[in-house]
Parts: structure tokens; C-alpha cells; sequence
């Protein structure tokens, strides 16, 4: 008698079983996905620092073409209208003859190498994930 008084008619849930089997399938997504989404993350990170060279490197064509003999420093590209992206560091030197822009990354991105530099002819050394 006592235990049809405790037991509710029609009790619905999820046994314990069910429930443990839905946190091992979640945890089982997420150890496939958190490696992909750091992959994501330095990818994109490289992306950042190759396309703000190419644009420093504009910038510098920019300078380069106002004044022909000016000594190339980041405060002139910033001058031409460059913005580097949140955590790039801008590097610059050179004359109008031979000229190389450097875009760094900070350490925490976590890349094997966090510079993207673009020389005047072109010529890249592109950041590595």
C-alpha cells in the first residue's frame, strides 16, 4: 500500500541510463568539434595577417607615389590610410627602390610563425597556421 501511495500513476522521465547516454554523445561531438574550431580560428588568424600586408603594401605603393624619395615607417602607411586589424602589428621599411612591409600577430593566436611580410617586388613570406 505505501508504495502505490509514493508512485505516481502515469510518471514520465528519463531514466538514468537515457540521460548518461545523451551526455556521452555530447561530449563526444564536442571532442570532434573544439579541435576544428581552433583550426577555424588559426586559419583565419593567417587570413588577417596576409590580407593586412597586402594592404600596407597598397599603402606603401600609396606613399611611394606622393614622394619617391620618402623613407618608409608605419606612421606614413597609417598617414595613407592603412588600419591594421585588432592585435596586428605594423613593421615598415625601406625606400621606393626596395621596400618591405610586416604584419605580426601577437603569441596568443597560438600560429607557428605570426608575420606575414610582403617585399616591394611582391614576393611573400606568408604566416603559417
Amino acid at each position: 500500500m505505501l508504495t502505490k501511495m509514493l508512485q505516481k500513476k502515469n510518471q514520465k522521465g528519463f531514466t538514468l541510463i537515457e540521460l548518461m547516454i545523451v551526455i556521452a554523445i555530447i561530449g563526444i561531438l564536442a571532442a570532434i568539434a573544439i579541435p576544428q574550431f581552433t583550426a577555424y580560428r588559426k586559419r583565419a588568424y593567417v587570413a588577417t595577417l596576409n590580407a593586412d600586408a597586402k594592404n600596407a603594401l597598397t599603402a606603401a605603393s600609396a606613399v611611394f607615389a606622393d614622394n619617391s624619395n620618402a623613407t618608409l615607417t608605419a606612421a606614413l602607411i597609417n598617414n595613407a590610410g592603412y588600419q591594421n586589424s585588432e592585435g596586428v602589428t605594423l613593421n615598415a621599411s625601406g625606400n621606393s627602390n626596395l621596400y618591405t612591409v610586416n604584419c605580426s600577430g601577437p603569441a596568443g593566436w597560438g600560429l607557428t610563425t605570426s608575420s606575414s611580410i610582403l617585399n616591394s617586388d611582391g614576393t611573400r613570406s606568408p604566416a603559417a597556421p
